[in-house]
């Protein structure tokens, strides 16, 4: 595994970021130069993905919808093209991504010493409050042992407002805390163990934002629901 990825559109996205947005970014350190590890972050932004590919300094594997790497046309090709490159896995519109089946591929990409990026709350916070974690991401800290990165973002709302696809440059704060570890036990364990260390990454990515809590799932209705959890 190479210590950092030298990606051009990675690296050229990045600096474009940095430049019309003055993001306030701290923590990258914890990000471990080797070996597969868990980014776990709160969702407030369609485009929080993108900013945590391009930002952190590692690769880092969301999933996104199929219709991303399918769209005909020049466009299509530079959209397949760009997604590609920052990492992103392709997934039908009608797949959860919490499912089994997507949980096994990043499963995979762990193994081979990659990094993976979930969503806990499942899709974006509409009203800008954390939200219950579902607990995949517990089911794959357990089952593989990699480290959890908590992640805090602040203000990506503003990038791209829920029901907005214009995106306005805004200064917006992204922060990376602490690892966390986790005893590896396997697919097989207590659904409560899997709750409790659900809880406990929740509880570090409120640290690092500041949000009010909600003691519930995100349930906010809506008809494009996020596939990146």
């Amino acid at each position: 595994m190479r210590l950092r990825e030298r990606n051009p559109v990675r690296i050229g996205f990045r600096g474009l970021v940095k430049v019309t947005c003055r993001p306030d970014i701290s923590g990258l350190d914890h990000i471990p130069d080797t070996g597969g590890f868990i980014v776990a972050s709160n969702h407030l932004s369609f485009f929080d993905s993108v900013l945590l590919q391009s930002m952190l300094p590692r690769l880092v594997r969301f999933f996104a919808k199929a219709e991303y790497f399918t769209a005909p046309g020049i466009k299509g090709k530079l959209q397949k093209s760009f997604f590609e490159s920052v990492g992103s896995i392709p997934v039908d519109r009608g797949q959860k991504a919490a499912s089994v089946a997507a949980l096994d591929r990043l499963v995979e990409f762990l193994d081979n010493g990659e990094g993976v990026g979930i969503y806990p709350e499942g899709t974006r916070s509409r009203d800008g409050r954390l939200y219950r974690g579902k607990t995949g991401v517990g089911w794959l800290a357990l089952t593989t042992g990699a480290p959890v990165i908590p992640v805090g973002l602040t203000g990506t709302d503003r990038l791209q407002p829920p029901g907005r696809n214009l995106i306005v440059p805004h200064k917006f704060g992204l922060t990376v805390g602490e690892p966390l570890q986790f005893e590896k036990i396997g697919p097989k364990h207590k659904p409560k163990l899997r709750r409790q260390i659900t809880d406990e990454i929740m509880d570090a990515i409120a640290q690092l934002t500041g949000q009010e809590r909600v003691d519930s799932y995100n349930s906010a209705a809506s008809a494009e629901q996020d596939t990146e959890n």
